[in-house]
């Protein structure tokens, strides 16, 4: 505590900026992100939905498939209210879905046999989701680890009103001059 502040305490007259979060690199990245998350939510589920007739089997696989398109739509949603302390869970599990999916795709591939049960999508195309789920996954490891570390959570204080002239949402200053 400084001069009897407790920590997160605002002055009066004063703000919390964050920004990190105006930045349009920021912002992009918080949108690719969010669009992983939900690309991975949607991929699993239709996994889980497709071949959920061979995956209920003696190993629950069904289920486990089934909280991880849960999971990650929830982290889809923490990302979009900008909370960055969830992207390292979102890639370590990211991690471990690449991993099975790289195990687990030859499987489904060797289904189109005679004599192996069909699942309520073909298993050549449970297949090729799996594989696309696992390439997204390493593409989703990489664009968390890099929102990580633009800082989104950094705090300022500003006076009331400061930030008005200038950051996202700004309007443009008519008398400045414009670019070409």
């Amino acid at each position: 505590m400084i001069d009897g502040m407790a920590v997160g305490e605002v002055r009066p007259g004063y703000e919390l900026w964050r920004p990190n979060r105006e930045k349009a690199g920021s912002v992009t990245t918080k949108f690719v992100i969010v669009l992983l998350l939900l690309a991975t939510a949607v991929l699993a589920a239709l996994i889980t939905i497709g071949g959920w007739s061979l995956l209920k089997g003696g190993s629950g696989m069904g289920a486990v498939c089934a909280i991880y398109a849960i999971f990650y739509a929830f982290f889809g949603f923490l990302v979009a209210r900008w909370n960055r302390g969830i992207l390292p869970v979102a890639a370590a599990l990211s991690m471990i879905l690449a991993i099975c999916c790289a195990v687990g795709a030859d499987s489904w591939f060797a289904r189109e046999k005679a004599g192996f049960d069909e699942a309520a999508f073909s298993s050549s195309l449970i297949g090729l989701l799996v594989v696309i789920l696992g390439l997204l996954q390493i593409v989703l490891i990489a664009f968390a680890l890099y929102g990580f570390n633009q800082e989104w959570h950094v705090e300022e204080e500003r006076p009331i009103g400061s930030g008005e002239d200038y950051g996202a949402g700004a309007a443009p200053d008519d008398s400045a001059p414009q670019p070409a």
